[in-house]
């Protein structure tokens, strides 16, 4: 089955390169994604960005396609912020992806002081080695693996995936899940979300900021990273060195919309765009 959407508000190559994303590949005329135990077709075809898959519900959900991007644009310009006025113009392909949360934990504890290449190896041996087989119209691929079979491995069979020093936050995290679930984290807000986030090895502030947006949906996260860090001090004039009030400060100016606006300036600024 398939879809498809305008491509005004939903360009592939934004979406899947602003930091939000790692199981993903070019695949034919655009890219193939894979989310848990899914995956999609995604490609623009002239004005519009169609989406083949076998669960088309699940991914007209997962590209957050029920909202209006065009809204969003037109309320982050009322901030009458010169840099976030450029960034949504040149970023408007942008959407926030609603993905698996499980998948989400464990793969922006990865993601920790990794580069996208090197994060990208990691997760795909990971679900080569301990995930299922799945069907596909667009060939055979490999589920990200559950928690429980995470947690039955121990830290050096990850050390030896290239995790590194990032082997044990896996293995214990893993083993949480199992003991624990995470369906007590899915009705708290951001500031409790993140706070229960903390709690977990390998989880600092920049982690669990991605998490809550990226994975359970916090639209008013908005994770701190060196590009951040460029953005406030270049386009903001910043004086703050702490990421803390950093973050305090972009969530303040900007509220229930921190996380569009984070990945608008973000991806501008990091893609030169």
């Amino acid at each position: 089955m398939k879809f498809d959407y305008d491509a005004t508000y939903f360009n592939p190559t934004d979406v899947l390169e602003c930091g939000q994303i790692f199981r993903f590949e070019p695949f034919r005329e655009g890219y193939r994604v894979y989310s848990a135990d899914k995956d999609c077709y995604v490609y623009t075809d002239g004005a519009k960005t169609v989406v083949e898959s076998g669960d088309s519900d699940y991914f007209y959900n997962y590209f957050d396609l029920a909202r209006d991007y065009s809204e969003i644009i037109r309320h982050a310009r009322s901030f009458n912020v010169a840099a976030l006025n450029d960034a949504c113009e040149k970023a408007k392909g942008v959407r926030l992806l609603n993905q698996n949360r499980e998948e989400m934990i464990y793969s922006f504890i990865i993601s920790q002081n990794n580069n996208i290449p090197r994060i990208k190896g990691i997760i795909s041996r990971i679900c080569a080695g301990l995930g299922q087989k799945m069907p596909s119209p667009f060939g055979e691929f490999y589920a990200f693996p559950t928690s429980a079979v995470l947690a039955s491995e121990e830290p050096e069979y990850y050390k030896a995936l290239g995790a590194g020093y990032r082997d044990s936050f896996i293995s214990d995290t893993a083993k949480r899940i199992c003991a624990e679930g995470i369906s007590q984290l899915e009705n708290l807000g951001y500031d409790e979300l993140k706070k229960q986030l903390l709690t977990y090895r390998g989880i600092g502030p920049k982690v669990a900021d991605c998490i809550c947006l990226f994975g359970f949906g916090k639209r008013d996260a908005f994770p701190v990273d060196t590009w951040i860090e460029k953005l406030y001090r270049e386009d903001f004039g910043g004086k703050l060195t702490d990421r803390k009030k950093i973050n305090a400060y972009f969530t303040s100016l900007f509220g229930d919309y921190s996380g569009y606006v984070q990945q608008y300036l973000f991806y501008a600024k990091r893609s030169n765009l």
